[in-house]
C-alpha cells in the first residue's frame, strides 16, 4: 500500500524550497508568495498561517519543485 500523501503548511513548504535552492522573490496577489531559483524555476506558495495547503495546490508545488511526496517528507525532516 502506498504511503499517505503528506499534509503541509506554509512553513514546511518554505523550509523544503530553501533546501532546494529557492529564495523568496516577491509577494504575489493576496497571501501568495513567488519563490525562484537561480536556474529560472519558480513556484507560488500560499501563505495562510498554519492552515494546511490544499492537496491539489500542494501537488502543483511539488511538481514545480520537481520532487516526489516521499522526497518532500525526507527533506522536511532533515536538518
Amino acid at each position: 500500500m502506498a504511503p499517505k500523501f503528506p499534509q503541509a503548511d506554509y512553513a514546511d513548504v518554505a523550509k523544503v524550497a530553501r533546501k532546494l535552492g529557492f529564495v523568496f522573490y516577491r509577494q504575489g496577489k493576496g497571501s501568495h508568495e513567488i519563490w525562484r531559483r537561480s536556474d529560472g524555476r519558480y513556484t507560488t506558495i500560499p501563505r495562510h498561517g498554519s492552515a494546511g495547503i490544499k492537496r491539489q495546490t500542494f501537488k502543483a508545488i511539488l511538481d514545480d519543485l520537481e520532487i516526489t511526496p516521499a522526497e518532500f517528507i525526507v527533506l522536511r525532516h532533515s536538518k
